[in-house]
């Protein structure tokens, strides 16, 4: 949409995208300015602020998203931003507005606009040596050259490639194709394995004139960065200004590139008028390109296509096909139960029948996943585990004896107490159970100490431990209370890392989980502790201060939680998800499962630990 177009869309509904990469003189105070103003104008969704600049993404009326760009302009810290601002609908689907953020505003104080990697040692490289911009009338002009160059021709453009820096499910629903360029599809799950791709596919960028794109644009800004950062023969790296959704503007009809732009809000995509479908269903193949019903596969949960038809009571064994690649696709939806089936001819059923097979074959058990990563043994993952709530480190070890059995070839648990010693209790309140007296003697046999990482501040959690009655019915909320020792927790926790550490990672549960993330974020903001590569949150919760802008934590985190209400009677399901938004999305993975206030090790939620796993053999 031109600039021009803004004035006269009354009270619609817009879209806003823009990004800025500049020095940010005080990060805190923008990030309040943006809570204060966005609030005022009743904008919804995602705002992150870091030193080196900001990514925005925000819909509401559209005379709110106009007056937004008005006050961004006015501050020459905004000087060249390219504001994306588009009318569309209202979220039409609650679940997809919750999705994709547009159901709240979401401010939050970053390290990086974009997680290049998740590796901690890899070193972002300086955005000023970023590649050169391209208008989309300069960029399709590079294309069309390419396209009539003849073959013999000393051309320029027979050195053109063309890379797509999306993930793999944005490039399945529409992407540039063009007669006389080579494209490159990384096909990755996200944004941060780009590196590793660039690094072992170096040969075939060296020495070419490299057109970049992305979405709206700043994806392609810090990776052709890193591809210049690599000298001599990765120095011509273009990139298409304002992404796909520029180009869209500049060419109704599609142009050279086909199908639809995946877009990061309740959208979901955006169509040029060529009507091209480039995705196909997962389970039939027939041509689908819709991600409305957001049907994710079942061992990473990455998005994947399943059309209308094939939609139903086999939602939780969709495969995608990078798990399928890898050995992942034994749970596949077999063949029988399959209702397109019938549309399939002979040749396609005796195809796909010996796929299946094959998958099957390769289905992981704890050895091969050991194995995984090359023909020998690998050192175990050692992971420290934190208890709950008025737990300690035996119960805990109890509680994860089948979790550890079935990991036992690839993982080694440490288990501690936790420093604060919690008194003993029984009991219900007098009032409510009239045969209690204070005098009730305790439970008979040895009655192990009880322990918390985190403590109410009310309570002296320095009294003597003994047996008394508790004060009040048991709260089931009471962990919302516990928000004093931190320091202390802290404080041990790093003597336990200098006598027995290093550690691969972490393990939380419950308290032990809220816990855990504070150490991530402590960790990431101080760099004091030695590097957890990675966490598990089990039925976890925040334990942030209520008023505090949060940072996106960037530590790879995997996040275990029950999803019916109800069954979790200690952890709601909305406040695990709150943790798990805490953290980068781009190097998070969520399992949610049946039951309550455990870590399951059934199938298939052992086979997606195992998964996540399997990133850091």
């Amino acid at each position: 949409m031109a600039e021009s177009g803004y004035e006269g869309e009354g009270e619609g509904e817009g879209v806003l995208l823009y990004y800025k990469y500049a020095e940010i003189p005080d990060v805190l105070a923008l990030a309040v300015f943006y809570e204060s103003r966005c609030r005022a104008l009743g904008l919804l969704g995602r705002v992150r602020v870091a030193p080196h600049g900001v990514n925005v993404t925000i819909g509401g009326k559209m005379s709110s998203l106009e007056k937004h760009i008005a006050e961004m302009r006015s501050d020459t810290l905004f000087d060249g931003t390219d504001f994306k601002l588009a009318s569309c609908d209202q979220p039409s689907d609650d679940k997809i507005a919750k999705e994709c953020g547009f159901t709240n505003l979401s401010i939050r104080i970053v390290k990086e606009l974009v997680t290049l990697s998740s590796d901690p040692s890899l070193k972002s490289p300086e955005i000023s040596d970023a590649g050169k911009h391209l208008s989309a009338m300069d960029f399709h002009s590079f294309l069309q050259d390419a396209e009539n160059a003849v073959d013999s021709q000393e051309s320029i453009h027979q050195k053109l490639i063309l890379l797509d820096a999306r993930n793999v499910y944005e490039t399945r629903i529409g992407k540039f194709q063009i007669p006389n360029v080579k494209t490159l599809d990384p096909e990755i799950r996200q944004y941060s394995d780009l590196p590793a791709w660039i690094e072992e596919h170096s040969d075939q960028l060296r020495g070419k004139q490299v057109l970049m794109y992305c979405t709206g644009g700043i994806r392609c800004e810090m990776a052709s960065a890193y591809i210049r950062s690599k000298g001599v023969g990765f120095e011509n790296v273009f990139q298409l200004f304002g992404g796909i959704q520029r180009y869209l503007e500049q060419f109704p009809d599609g142009g050279y590139f086909k199908g639809k732009n995946f877009v990061f809000d309740h959208r979901i995509s955006v169509g040029s008028q060529d009507g091209n479908i480039l995705g196909t269903c997962l389970i039939c193949g027939l041509p689908f390109d819709d991600y409305s019903s957001r049907c994710r596969c079942m061992h990473c949960r990455m998005l994947v296509l399943v059309c209308y038809s094939c939609q139903g009571e086999f939602s939780e064994r969709y495969v995608c096909e990078l798990c399928q690649r890898h050995g992942k696709g034994s749970k596949m939806l077999p063949l029988k139960d399959n209702p397109m089936h019938s549309d399939l001819t002979p040749d396609s059923l005796e195809s796909t029948a010996v796929e299946l097979t094959l998958l099957a074959s390769q289905q992981d058990s704890d050895s091969d996943l050991s194995r995984r990563n090359g023909s020998g043994p690998h050192r175990k993952l050692r992971i420290l585990c934190l208890h709950g709530f008025r737990q300690n480190a035996s119960t805990f070890k109890g509680r994860t004896f089948s979790l550890a059995k079935k990991l036992k070839s690839v993982v080694e648990f440490t288990f501690i107490d936790a420093p604060h010693v919690l008194p003993f209790i029984y009991g219900e309140h007098p009032s409510k159970a009239k045969q209690c007296s204070s005098e009730q003697p305790p439970p008979q046999g040895n009655c192990k100490k009880r322990f918390a990482w985190l403590v109410s501040s009310k309570s002296n959690h320095t009294e003597e431990l003994g047996w008394r009655m508790a004060d009040e019915p048991f709260d089931p909320l009471q962990y919302q209370q516990q928000t004093d020792g931190f320091e202390e927790s802290y404080s041990y926790i790093r003597q336990v890392l200098s006598q027995s550490g290093p550690f691969d990672g972490i393990l939380g549960f419950s308290q032990g989980a809220a816990m855990a993330a504070l150490l991530c974020e402590k960790q990431q903001r101080s760099h004091s502790l030695h590097d957890f590569r990675f966490a598990i949150l089990c039925s976890g919760f925040s334990a942030f201060p209520y008023k505090m802008i949060n940072r996106s934590i960037k530590c790879p985190s995997l996040h275990i939680y029950g999803h019916k209400q109800g069954q979790d009677r200690q952890i709601a399901p909305h406040v695990s998800s709150e943790l798990a938004d805490l953290f980068d999305q781009e190097c998070s993975m969520v399992i949610e499962h049946d039951y309550g206030h455990i870590i399951p090790t059934q199938q298939p939620y052992i086979d997606q630990v195992k998964e996540f796993l399997a990133r850091f053999i």
